[in-house]
C-alpha cells in the first residue's frame, strides 16, 4: 500500500484510492489485487469467451431500480415488495411482472405460448367469435376437457360461465331473447311440464 491511502492495481498498474478495490479478507490489506474496473473487465472477457453475455452495469439513482426485461430505470413506486430478495424489491417492475405472470398462466393453464395466443386471435380477426363486435381478450375453454375453444370478449366469456356451458340453457335463452318465451305448466308441486 502506498503511504497516501492509495493502492496499486496489479492489472492496470495504476495507483488508485482504496475505495476502487473490492474487499478481500484473506489479503493482508483487506483488498483485492485488481481494481473493480479491471476485475469487471476480466470477468466480462471470461464470460464472453464462454459464449455468454454480460449485462452492462447501468447507473441507477437512489430510490430507483432497473428492470431486466424492459431495461428501464423506474422508481420504487413501480415495483412490488419482496422480503426474500437482497434489496427488498421484486426482480421485475409491476408491468413486466404482470406480463410474465400472464404468459406463465396461459402456458400452464391452457398450454398456449404468446405466439399460439396471437395466432388464435388472428384467426378470429381480433374479434369475439360470439358477438362479432368486441375485441377478443379472454381465452375460453371447456371446463370438462380443458380444450381451448377460442378467444372471447369479457361479456360473452362471462355469459358462458353463467350458463355453466349448458347448450340447452343457452338455446332456451336465445329463444327467449327472440321472443319465443315458453312458460312451463305447473302439474304438481315442484313438477313442471315443458311446452312441446
Amino acid at each position: 500500500m502506498n503511504g497516501g491511502g492509495m493502492e496499486k492495481c496489479s492489472a492496470c498498474q495504476e495507483f488508485l484510492p482504496a475505495g476502487a478495490f473490492a474487499a478481500n479478507a484473506s489479503r493482508p490489506d483487506g483488498l483485492q489485487v485488481n481494481c473493480r474496473e479491471c476485475a469487471a473487465g476480466s470477468y466480462r472477457r471470461r464470460r464472453e469467451a464462454q459464449g455468454r453475455t454480460v449485462r452492462v452495469k447501468v447507473p441507477v439513482p437512489l430510490g430507483h431500480k432497473r428492470c431486466p426485461q424492459c431495461e428501464e430505470v423506474k422508481p420504487h413506486s413501480e415495483w412490488e415488495r419482496n422480503k426474500s430478495s437482497s434489496d427488498g424489491w421484486s426482480s421485475y417492475c409491476r408491468e413486466c411482472r404482470a406480463e410474465r405472470n400472464r404468459v406463465s398462466c396461459f402456458q400452464r393453464k391452457y398450454g398456449l405460448s404468446p405466439a399460439d395466443l396471437e395466432a388464435l386471435i388472428a384467426q378470429q380477426r381480433g374479434i369475439c367469435c360470439i358477438c362479432l363486435a368486441a375485441p377478443a381478450e379472454h381465452v375460453d375453454h371447456c371446463h370438462k376437457t380443458g380444450r381451448v375453444r377460442g378467444v372471447l370478449c369479457f361479456s360473452c366469456n362471462a355469459a358462458l360461465g353463467q350458463f355453466k356451458d349448458q347448450p340447452e340453457a343457452i338455446r332456451r335463452a336465445a329463444a327467449y331473447v327472440e321472443g319465443n318465451a315458453w312458460k312451463p305448466t305447473l302439474v304438481a308441486p315442484g313438477v313442471y311440464q315443458l311446452p312441446s
